[in-house]
């Protein structure tokens, strides 16, 4: 949107190849509006149609319909596929080049070079730049795993057109089927409980999977020494309210929603949008109206998602949760409306 504005955006990239981002691959209805504002459409992504939300937890189950129409796609594929779309618009991309230090005006690459910038857009997802951190405190006790589930026709006929939540203690995970037909598992989990697994991650997988039935068939699907992503110290709920003229906070660095919501890409999009029509209309000094503008957007998102993380995270919450999806299938919907991020 930049390049098409007349700008001259220079995107520091620091993977060489367009690899697979830790994000749990949803794509909203809304989300795939947003797409469309850039020209991308459903055809383009060749995704994996999804159109129900089902709760596990336990040996209790419960789904219903999604709003409308989403779909499950990998970071690569979407990122390739942006990342292209970018530099036919005219935006300079340098790959492997990562960033040490940013601050409004400036960016140290890791190799030493400074670059000077007008604007700075900070779109550095849950991993934060030196010089531009989130704050941290010591209530931020989750991280995050996730793991692929090779294409199979057992995956196939459990997921359907569904996306899962399970629910279990000290966290939950949610597992979508991809382009490909292979699965993502991403997941949010206390650091005591990994702890619990002496610091093993398939230690700690082989454990949630005993306690609850449904995500151990899911596992069960799983390579015999998968490869697992992690991330630590992630600031649920934190937005950024306040920014400066010249620096764009996008995505994760502006606010954080829980991923239960599957929202995390929605707001990534839909940021980026908001920043560029901000730069378009008032250039640099667009930044402080932005970031309050999507500080004002993301509020009720992210709140909400925390409630029902907070109910998800209780004994009882987790119990009742499928329970209340089968009974009362608007609930969902209800749910899923209120932690999208409407702009």
């Amino acid at each position: 949107m930049l390049a098409r504005g007349g700008a001259q955006p220079l995107l520091i990239e620091r993977n060489r190849e367009t690899g697979d981002s830790l994000c749990g691959g949803f794509l909203s209805w809304r989300s795939l509006e947003t797409l469309m504002t850039l020209g991308v459409t459903s055809d383009d992504l060749e995704g994996h149609r999804i159109d129900r939300v089902r709760f596990l937890a336990g040996s209790s189950r419960g789904e219903a319909l999604l709003p409308g129409h989403a779909m499950g796609i990998s970071r690569r594929r979407l990122d390739t596929l942006l990342l292209a779309r970018a530099k036919a618009a005219g935006a300079r991309i340098e790959h492997g080049c990562g960033a040490r230090h940013a601050e409004p005006g400036w960016v140290t690459l890791v190799d030493g070079a400074m670059i000077a910038c007008e604007s700075l857009f900070l779109a550095t997802g849950k991993r934060d730049c030196r010089g531009m951190a989130r704050p941290h405190t010591d209530s931020d006790l989750a991280l995050g795993l996730r793991l692929r589930l090779p294409a199979s026709a057992a995956l196939t006929r459990t997921l359907g057109s569904a996306i899962e939540l399970h629910l279990f203690r000290g966290g939950y995970a949610g597992l979508l089927m991809q382009e490909d037909g292979s699965g993502n598992l991403c997941m949010t989990v206390q650091k005591s409980r990994l702890a619990a697994a002496d610091g093993d991650p398939r230690k700690l997988l082989a454990g949630l999977g005993d306690e609850s039935p449904h995500l151990g068939a899911r596992l069960a699907l799983a390579d015999p020494m998968p490869d697992i992503d992690a991330i630590g110290a992630v600031p649920y709920g934190w937005r950024a309210r306040h920014s400066e003229a010249g620096l764009f906070r996008l995505g994760d660095q502006a606010a954080v929603i829980p991923s239960l919501a599957g929202e995390g890409m929605g707001i990534a999009l839909a940021s980026g949008v908001m920043a560029a029509r901000h730069w378009r209309s008032a250039g640099r000094a667009g930044g402080t109206a932005f970031q309050a503008d999507l500080a004002r957007r993301t509020r009720i998102p992210v709140i909400a998602a925390g409630g029902v993380s907070a109910l998800a995270a209780t004994g009882w919450g987790r119990q009742a949760a499928p329970w209340l999806l089968a009974s009362f299938p608007t609930l969902g919907a209800m749910i899923a409306q209120f932690t999208r991020i409407a702009f």
